[in-house]
């Protein structure tokens, strides 16, 4: 009958958004605004799910670029080989963030993504995402956000190795951690951590001695309580400020 048809259409654009509504990767995959047609198409460019092991690579440096990957669960780190033989690790990416923009302008990865437990990517082909984005206006404007967060991470990045104490760099990390856990619907206070105290000296720019001194004086001052990975935030306030140099 004749009054179906909006029925129907409205069921399936139901089915698809309470699809993508559930999944982490919704701020990449639903930008508000779409319509039925481009939610479909949209839908249509994810090319594969793929599940990684802990430990695994997603891709290694050197390897060509071809797609972006959407993490749909776990954990990675991002590494790169340095001339002493190091690994040096230049960032933490959990459920809902992107990885493989760092292959956009050499077409060839740049950094090695390491699951930091088992994990799930879905791919995004490069071209056709492209392509698509020229399409649908929305689309566009939403990677062109993506691509906005990272430059300003990296910037972030930047100013936390260069401007900043040992304990208010371990400070910085701990709340952006809390951060991005809340806005994914975890407890801001308590939290896992996937990667090691190694691990986030590198990435801090920080011994590994002295990032387990500044977790034992985070103790000690009340600001957390650690249970080996296990975190749990006591004083969000006085770990703000001694971020911002008030401590």
């Amino acid at each position: 009958m004749p009054q179906t048809q909006p029925l129907n259409q409205d069921l399936t654009l139901s089915v698809i958004k309470t699809a993508c509504s559930s999944c982490n990767l919704r701020e990449l995959c639903l930008p508000f605004g779409l319509n039925l047609e481009e939610l479909e198409r949209l839908d249509d460019l994810v090319s594969t799910r793929r599940r990684i092991k802990r430990g695994d690579h997603l891709y290694r440096a050197g390897e060509p670029f071809d797609s972006i990957y959407a993490i749909r669960s776990g954990f990675f780190k991002t590494d790169v080989l340095l001339e002493d033989g190091r690994d040096q690790v230049t960032g933490f990416q959990m459920a809902g963030e992107l990885l493989g923009l760092d292959g956009i302008s050499t077409e060839h990865h740049t950094c090695n993504a390491i699951a930091l437990e088992d994990s799930e990517t879905c791919s995004f082909p490069f071209s056709r995402l492209e392509g698509l984005s020229r399409e649908i206006h929305t689309l566009q404007h939403h990677f062109h956000k993506v691509m906005s967060r990272e430059i300003v991470r990296d910037h972030g990045v930047m100013m936390l190795l260069g401007t900043m104490r040992a304990e208010e760099r371990l400070a910085a990390f701990l709340l952006n951690l809390s951060q991005r856990f809340t806005a994914r619907g975890f407890s801001h206070a308590e939290f896992y951590l996937r990667m090691t105290r190694e691990e986030i000296g590198s990435y801090l720019g920080l011994k590994l001695e002295t990032v387990s001194r500044a977790f034992s004086r985070f103790q000690e001052e009340g600001y957390i309580a650690v249970q080996q990975k296990h975190i749990r935030i006591l004083d969000v306030n006085g770990l703000k400020a001694l971020m911002n140099h008030r401590a």
